[in-house]
């Protein structure tokens, strides 16, 4: 073992992490309960020993609960970890283990060695050889040439959800092969992101994770299973180093800026790769366990309101700081424009893991100036039972909308009685949100997510197909509202895949027209397909990854999306204007619902037809509605005046005619319009006066 040595001043508790200064580093951790604490060293990312290990003085390297130490000369790049010592008692909640090696909760760099064990680090014992480091890096020499955040407002925002690394890891990606699955080859890309026509990226998560935290043989593709909250992902970075992953992350943040797209980051502030009681020790379980985790009556256990194993502890004063330092270091160091909070109900969550009324650490990001205009997300459930779309917290958060997804769905499908509640999700779910002083974007409406089927799968299987996982098809949603038209799995019949062709063209139709915040998954808009797995979490292959070569084969749903998406962008897509809470845009709007009939809707359980005329007060446009998911044909009647109403979109017919351009909309002069089967059409009047309709 090395020599300790002494040559260290006693350092700051302030800042948190391992600050790089002129002339060295100052080192301050957190850690409740312990009685010692050791600096480890290394020479190098690769090295299996330390080159020195700095034992820490309780009486003058500590501050109530925080150990620091000040180590001249050392330089960026300097590799360390912890190890805390104190008492092994689970039955109190503690766990210990002084051979651990353990990182920096506050470090912005961490390196996992080639021969990384996680099985070793849930053992006793001493696992420096093979445990994940912690590297002190230098942030704030980069050159941001002036980026400008795009500050897309709600109203005009359209939501791509996006793997990083997904995303041109595939060969026929085009992408270099060093930059691969990497930020770098996002940067490539962006052409493709621009001409889509989307506003936002939301990425899966990219804080540094544990890929081994997934079945036997397998890797951890979604990232949810972080290990740090401040350092990005490493594996993502076409430089492999954690101050060239920084950088790297900073060019592809700028990049997208200069394109007018915002970055989104999904974060997880939920739980932890730690895992329950037999799962490793990696940093926050052998520095401050009962601080860090909400542990059951018994604390040998942990409260698993996340599913995964263990539960965050939001709202305990060292935790809700780390949470709000992390998200200013994201805003403002990294310039990302918002974050999509997973399971974030859990954060409502006391210490004790009962809800709270007034959450401190949800108000904490409400209120901080750091987050001032930064976009909010939430996903507001856990899975613990705690449901609360509709009733979360505060005045900046918007939703992800479950109910929109289901209800759609089920619509698309032709579930009985599901015409009742399509209008509701049209109109951006008033049932729950116009009871606030909200705007209808508040609703992020989504269809599918990385979670569940893709659209493709939507309409090509009746049942999951998680085989591939390893538990036996028993992991993911059973219940998918799906429908396979008819085949399970691919199909080469030309009636399937017509009908699933058109389904898919349903679906995007219904999004994109609906008052709230649209989002679509990476691929969706070009059929990509997981052969039915609903819960691809550990299938890092091409089965996950974006198939470059469907821009070419579905070219016609492409062209049809981005015209969605353009229409969506420049035109009014909801009755009243961008700033107006969504009950008093519902209150003045002039909308008349119809079934085939003109003003009598069929709202029973067997109808399959619905249709909708709207007058938009932003722009005086008039739009009329049909929708028709049964099996036949079904002739609908149109207003009256105007005389001539223009067809711009039927999702029965083929590209270019499905969708068209205002210059090229086609004239419909007929008194009835026949909707073909599994179709939706939409016909428009520019510039008519409100009295001719309503």
């Amino acid at each position: 073992m090395p020599q300790q040595t002494n040559i260290t001043t006693i350092g700051s508790s302030y800042p948190l992490g391992a600050t790089v200064m002129r002339d060295g580093i100052n080192f301050s951790v957190y850690s409740n309960n312990s009685t010692g604490m050791d600096l480890v060293l290394f020479d190098s990312v690769d090295a299996k020993e330390p080159s020195d290990v700095i034992s820490l003085s309780p009486e003058q390297n500590r501050t109530y609960n925080y150990w620091h130490v000040f180590v001249p000369h050392l330089k960026a790049g300097q590799v360390y970890g912890y190890r805390a010592h104190g008492p092994n008692e689970p039955e109190r909640g503690l766990r210990f283990d002084p051979e651990k090696l353990l990182l920096d909760p506050y470090s912005h760099g961490l390196w996992m060695p080639p021969g990384y064990d996680r099985a070793a680090a849930c053992k006793p014992g001493d696992d420096t050889a093979t445990a994940m480091k912690s590297v002190a890096v230098r942030g704030h020499d980069y050159d941001w040439e002036h980026d400008m955040r795009p500050y897309t407002p709600w109203a005009n925002t359209v939501i791509y959800e996006m793997h990083v690394a997904g995303f041109t890891k595939n060969p026929n990606s085009g992408v270099a092969r060093e930059k691969r699955g990497t930020y770098a080859g996002v940067i490539e890309k962006i052409p493709y992101l621009v001409d889509l026509g989307v506003t936002a990226v939301e990425l899966l998560p990219v804080f540094q994770f544990d890929p081994y935290d997934a079945p036997l043989g397998m890797k951890n593709y979604w990232g949810y299973a972080p290990i740090s909250f401040f350092a990005p992902h490493l594996a993502y970075s076409s430089v492999k180093t954690p101050e060239g992953a920084i950088r790297e992350f900073r060019d592809m943040v700028k990049a997208l800026h200069r394109a007018g797209i915002e970055v989104i980051l999904d974060v997880v502030f939920n739980h932890t790769a730690e895992g329950n009681e037999d799962g490793p020790t990696l940093c926050y379980r052998g520095l401050s366990n009962p601080e860090y985790y909400i542990l059951e009556q018994d604390p040998r256990y942990y409260s698993n309101f996340s599913g995964t194993g263990n539960t965050l502890n939001g709202n305990h004063p060292v935790v809700r700081r780390m949470i709000l330092d992390s998200l200013r270091y994201w805003a403002v160091e990294m310039h990302v424009d918002g974050f999509r909070f997973d399971l974030a109900s859990i954060l409502s969550r006391g210490m004790d893991g009962q809800p709270l009324k007034n959450s401190p650490v949800l108000w904490d990001i409400e209120t901080d100036p750091h987050l001032a205009g930064v976009k909010l997300i939430a996903e507001a459930w856990d899975a613990g039972g705690l449901y609360q779309v509709g009733n979360f917290i505060g005045e900046s958060w918007n939703e992800w909308n479950g109910r929109f997804r289901d209800d759609v769905r089920s619509f698309v499908v032709g579930e009985p009685g599901a015409v009742r509640d399509l209008p509701k999700r049209l109109l951006a779910s008033p049932d729950i949100y116009a009871h606030e002083q909200r705007e209808p974007e508040q609703s992020v409406n989504f269809v599918t997510a990385h979670d569940g089927f893709t659209m493709n799968d939507l309409v090509s299987y009746n049942e999951k197909h998680n085989e591939a996982n390893g538990e036996n098809n028993n992991d993911g949603e059973s219940h998918n509202r799906s429908w396979n038209c008819g085949v399970e799995g691919p199909s080469f019949e030309p009636e399937v895949e017509g009908l699933r062709l058109r389904q898919v063209k349903n679906l995007f139709t219904l999004l994109m027209m609906a008052m709230g915040t649209p989002m679509f998954v990476m691929g969706d808009e070009v059929r990509r397909t997981q052969l039915g797995n609903n819960n691809a979490f550990c299938q890092d292959t091409e089965l996950s990854w974006f198939d470059w070569s469907l821009v070419e084969k579905n070219e016609g749903l492409l062209r049809f999306v981005k015209e969605l998406i353009r229409r969506r962008r420049h035109d009014v897509t909801r009755p009243g204007e961008p700033t107006e809470p969504l009950a008093q845009v519902l209150q003045k709007s002039k909308i008349a619902w119809h079934g085939s009939k003109l003003y009598s809707p069929d709202w029973s359980d067997e109808s399959r037809v619905l249709a909708c005329t709207v007058l938009s007060s932003a722009n005086d446009n008039l739009m009329h509605f049909m929708a028709n998911n049964s099996d036949s044909a079904v002739e609908f009647e149109l207003p009256k005046e105007p005389r001539t109403w223009l067809r711009v979109i039927d999702t029965f017919m083929d590209s270019p005619n499905d969708i068209t351009t205002d210059p090229d909309a086609v004239p419909v002069e007929t008194p009835t319009y026949w909707v073909q089967p599994r179709s939706i059409v939409v016909l428009e009047v520019h510039g008519r006066d409100e009295a001719i309709i309503f």
